[in-house]
């Protein structure tokens, strides 16, 4: 029984992986996004991103390696997970969950940063009001999403859409995404 379930989920993971991975405008955007963080790094910008629950994990699993490092030691990279639990709290308190993003991207948010949105579905209102006050302060806007995209898609200037139905699945490929990222920028800027 176990044995069939592990199968099962590892042989759902293997399919997903294939369709991501064989999907064009994935290594397109991918592409992109590498150079548009290059040119970010270069212009003295820095990476906001964020995420609800797991995405959330991810989210500050990105910046710990972009501040940190990924495999080699090299330079910190400007980096910020949106998740400080005591801001969250406040604005939670004062402004509604709906806010927790948007005013961090207001505090925080430069023209030349990119905005990073992890979301599985696409339509979580605190990322919605997030990439809006972004796009009002000319940052870039770059969603790792699924299930069509959502109410995030068209606030977005680039999109990673990941396949499947499950967050689990689609939480998967976004981390290895943002993992190839890292990796790619680290090449490009001569830091590994």
């Amino acid at each position: 029984m176990l044995d069939q379930l592990f199968r099962s989920s590892l042989s759902s993971a293997v399919d997903h992986l294939r369709q991501f991975s064989e999907d064009e405008s994935v290594r397109q955007s991918l592409v992109a996004l590498t150079q548009r963080l290059c040119q970010m790094d270069a212009a003295g910008g820095k990476v906001l991103i964020a995420g609800n629950g797991g995405s959330m994990a991810d989210a500050m699993h990105f910046a710990e390696e972009w501040t940190g490092c990924f495999r080699n030691h090299r330079r910190a990279l400007p980096a910020l997970a949106l998740a400080d639990p005591t801001h969250l709290s406040c604005v939670s308190n004062d402004f509604g969950f709906a806010r927790v993003f948007s005013r961090m991207v207001e505090a925080f948010g430069q023209p030349h940063d990119v905005l990073i949105l992890l979301s599985t579905s696409g339509n979580s209102e605190n990322l919605v009001l997030a990439a809006e006050a972004a796009k009002e302060r000319g940052l870039f806007v770059v969603g790792f999403l699924g299930k069509g995209g959502g109410k995030l898609l068209p606030l977005c200037d680039l999109a990673v859409m990941a396949p499947g139905q499950t967050s689990d699945r689609i939480q998967e490929l976004h981390m290895l995404a943002l993992h190839i990222v890292i990796e790619a920028v680290e090449v490009e800027l001569k830091l590994a």
